[in-house]
């Protein structure tokens, strides 16, 4: 880490009039969601229902490294707050302390070796005198002092440890990210990581390492070696020839049972598995594991042979449910498709029936889908499972066309393998819910935001030259990057994959080198291919013209690729399906009923024609506190709002900088609440931004 010229230390910030206060009154958000168990809940209660309409900016802090002018810089990062500081991340991917009620900065990383994270945010540690924050940037998990910033030396290598060491596998790329926080269990730090969705996948191991001395201290491996449990559900050597099954979307702890609960990503390749028949354990699993050893307890699969990217997408919640007369323990996993999983936490029994489910649907020749599948009976999805002719919206253009185009999809299930017809996805393949996960309160009611928007995609050929033969840049381009970028380079409509047509007017060739070498935000790194054919892609966007062909030795196990994640646009940019595009749910999980459902966001154009608020795609996740109130920013109309949890009922709203796809935090300073959130934009074709805000009463 290079020295910082505003690097303060916490005594420094004191005497320049920066109030860091420790008095125990303080209320803290001290872990990402709020607690372990990732409830997203806060028992503070100064802002009510009748007071939260007078809520103003308390600070505004410029994090810096937002890439406005093209709009790919994010902020997905939920602050912690101790004792009158607060931790964050920037859009630059830099940790950070601010005094928490000024928003006056204590200290900034400088951090170089942080490419392809879109973080999160960060975790918190003490023992003795020591405070820790562990930042993951790049490849790396970062010790570092909680005072001042600076990297504890003593800890890993030099202040920081290499996740990819230990998951290696033959034919694999380099690519791995640490983007959730870690979990702490006394002193250890438990962690999971993104890795690439292709076949290249690094293995998706969890671990965790002693927090004083980064060493190594247990492992569990989510696609088990010969002879472990488990292992008869992959071919054999499933671990020299698979990658994924990894925990990138976080963990919830029950520190007093000392079990951790861990939800796993699917098996690489995510949309084609008949290299790897069988149910594919520990992928698409929630775990409860062990805290202190890493043994599995019990682990529950919440979908068989994934070849849908259905994996769960973010923490678990744990609350205490009454249950046929009896105050219960549970464990609930809200996923993509729209549905809650509630299980008992010790034991891993559902609360409510679950019934394996025939889908009697043929896959893609050489597939060997999966004959069933776990669907719960309570509660009932949060989203819609089914898209046909008459669920497209009133208003959408080219309503024919778009009814004879679908008369030739695969849709109308949940389930149906991807084939080389458009198959799809109602909700889409990143929700339902998404990695901002849903909230939840002690009477056992949970909040969980989410989006109906149909998306659609095909396998086709992959077109793979034989060895003698030269490859050109555009045919590289076509196995490597069209699959999310576009046969004709002009990404997908709501610029989640952006357009690189007329890259060379943005980017010098040495710029695109840099991204292809250690990804950038969702992208992953292309280190799995020669320099050679990343020069010869670079030359292909570049527009320049490149005589030489290029050999390439592929020995690739899936003969097929996808055409992309399509969200479901007309050609006036609205979704084509009925409204509400964007959903709040509230779940009595007690009963397993819906309580309320309203729509979350608006495109205030429609409203002004009378069309009711439609809700909007969205990222990030909701805020509950005692006083009744669910914050929540995550639509693409850059509003923050303040919900009536019992009615669903908008109370007070506020324009934001940049839209917050992100997670609000709460916390109090000397007897003062405040509300946070970050406003990074970035998505949904909305510009980035680089600013948290903080609300409070005047």
């Amino acid at each position: 880490m290079k020295p910082n010229p505003v690097l303060l230390s916490a005594s420094f910030a004191a005497l320049c009039g920066f109030v860091i206060s420790t008095h125990s009154s303080d209320q803290n958000w001290p872990e990402y969601n709020g607690n372990g168990a990732r409830s997203h809940y806060s028992a503070l209660n100064q802002i009510t229902k009748e007071n939260v309409a007078q809520l103003k900016v308390a600070w505004t802090y410029a994090s810096g490294g937002a890439d406005t002018a093209r709009n790919r810089t994010q902020m997905q990062c939920n602050p912690i707050v101790i004792d009158g500081i607060l931790y964050g991340v920037s859009a630059g991917t830099q940790a950070f302390a601010l005094n928490a009620a000024t928003g006056q900065q204590i200290w900034k990383t400088d951090i170089a070796d942080n490419g392809g994270t879109t973080s999160r945010g960060v975790t918190y540690w003490s023992g003795g005198n020591e405070k820790r924050i562990f930042f993951g940037a790049g490849k790396w998990i970062y010790a570092l002092n909680a005072n001042d910033g600076s990297l504890i030396t003593s800890f890993g290598e030099n202040g920081r440890i290499n996740l990819k060491t230990g998951l290696e596998r033959p034919g694999a790329d380099d690519y791995i990210t640490p983007n959730t926080p870690n979990t702490i269990y006394k002193n250890l730090l438990i962690t999971g990581a993104r890795v690439n969705e292709n076949e290249t996948a690094l293995l998706g191991d969890v671990r965790a390492y002693d927090a004083r001395t980064g060493k190594l201290a247990w492992t569990f491996r989510t696609i088990p070696a010969k002879g472990e449990y488990g292992a008869e559900t992959w071919p054999v050597n499933a671990r020299q020839n698979f990658g994924g099954a990894n925990a990138w979307a976080g963990m919830a702890i029950d520190r007093d049972r000392g079990i951790v609960y861990i939800p796993t990503g699917s098996a690489a390749y995510d949309f084609y598995g008949g290299n790897r028949p069988g149910n594919n354990l520990f992928a698409n699993c929630l775990l409860a594991l062990d805290a202190a050893t890493g043994k599995r307890l019990w682990h529950y699969q919440l979908v068989h042979h994934d070849i849908w990217d259905r994996d769960p997408p973010c923490p678990p919640n744990l609350v205490t449910v009454t249950h046929k007369g009896k105050r219960v323990d549970a464990v609930v996993q809200v996923t993509k498709q729209g549905y809650v999983f509630v299980l008992d936490r010790v034991t891993g029994k559902p609360l409510f029936p679950i019934k394996e489910t025939p889908f009697n649907f043929p896959g893609i020749e050489g597939e060997k889908v999966s004959a069933t599948q776990p669907i719960p009976t309570l509660p009932a999805p949060f989203a819609r499972q089914t898209f046909n002719a008459g669920d497209f919206n009133a208003f959408v253009a080219d309503r024919d066309s778009l009814v004879d185009v679908l008369s030739k999809a695969k849709t109308g299930s949940a389930y149906i393998p991807i084939t080389s017809s458009m198959t799809v996805f109602y909700p889409g393949t990143d929700g339902g819910a998404q990695w901002g996960g849903a909230a939840t309160d002690p009477s056992g009611v949970m909040y969980v935001p989410a989006k109906e928007i149909p998306v659609y995609t095909s396998l086709i050929k992959k077109e793979i030259p034989k060895n003698t033969a030269g490859v050109t840049g555009a045919q590289l381009y076509q196995i490597n990057c069209a699959a999310c970028h576009g046969a004709d380079k002009m990404g997908n409509h709501d610029g989640s994959y952006p357009s690189l047509a007329n890259l060379e007017k943005r980017l010098k060739p040495a710029q695109v080198e840099t991204i292809l070498q250690n990804g950038r935000g969702m992208m992953p790194s292309f280190t799995h291919i020669s320099d050679a054919e990343r020069k010869s892609i670079i030359a292909y966007l570049s527009n320049q013209e490149n005589k030489e062909s290029v050999k390439i030795d592929s020995k690739t196990q899936v003969p097929y690729q996808h055409t992309g994640y399509n969200r479901w646009y007309d050609r006036n940019g609205y979704p084509v399906s009925q409204p509400p595009w964007g959903t709040l749910t509230a779940i009595d999980l007690n009963t397993g009923r819906r309580k309320w459902q309203v729509p979350l966001g608006e495109y205030k154009e429609l409203t002004a024609k009378g069309i009711p608020p439609t809700g909007t795609d969205n990222y990030g996740g909701p805020l509950v506190t005692a006083s009744g109130l669910i914050f929540i920013a995550a639509s693409r109309d850059e509003q923050f709002r303040a919900f009536d949890k019992e009615t669903g009922k908008i109370l007070w709203q506020t324009a934001l900088p940049a839209a917050g796809y992100a997670s609000a935090s709460t916390y109090s300073v000397n007897g003062k609440q405040y509300v946070v959130i970050a406003c990074g934009g970035g998505k949904l074709n909305t510009k980035s931004g680089d600013k948290y805000v903080a609300f409070s009463l005047p």
